[in-house]
């Protein structure tokens, strides 16, 4: 039960850091997040770190 639970939290931090991502690099505007070089950095981290989260949660244990 504990596996598709980490799966979801894993596709919902990646969205965020896609989102998080989008307004560093400027694509997404209209927040103080936009432009802004320490978002253009966290997201796509923040996205690899959801992604892994969904590895693990389907996948099982990263070797």
């Amino acid at each position: 039960m504990r596996k598709p639970i980490v799966a979801v939290v894993g596709v919902v931090l990646a969205l965020f850091g896609l989102v998080f991502a989008l307004q560093g690099f400027g694509v997404l505007e209209g927040s103080a997040m936009s432009d802004t070089v320490l978002w253009s950095v966290l997201g796509p981290i923040i996205v690899i770190v959801g992604l892994a989260l969904v590895v693990v949660g389907v996948r099982g244990k990263l070797r």
